[in-house]
């Protein structure tokens, strides 16, 4: 009787564990696909992109990691 009351505990901790890890590895898997709407001119630059102000509306981050980004 006390064993399956142990077994019973370990196998609820142990279910209640993995969904932890699974809900943290898919929130750190969607949170890291995000790309923002604008970016500032230091997060342009320091990622290897350059400011295209010729646009007529909003400058243009172009190339690096947010390119085509607007720059605010």
């Amino acid at each position: 009787m006390r064993i399956r009351r142990i077994l019973a505990a370990v196998f609820a901790t142990a279910a209640l564990a993995g969904l932890g890890l699974t809900g943290a590895a898919t929130a750190t898997a969607t949170a890291g696909s995000v790309t923002p709407a604008s970016v500032t001119p230091g997060e342009c630059t320091d990622n290897g992109g350059k400011i295209d102000r010729s646009t007529p509306v909003l400058p243009t981050c172009r190339g690096g990691m947010y390119d085509g980004q607007t720059v605010d």
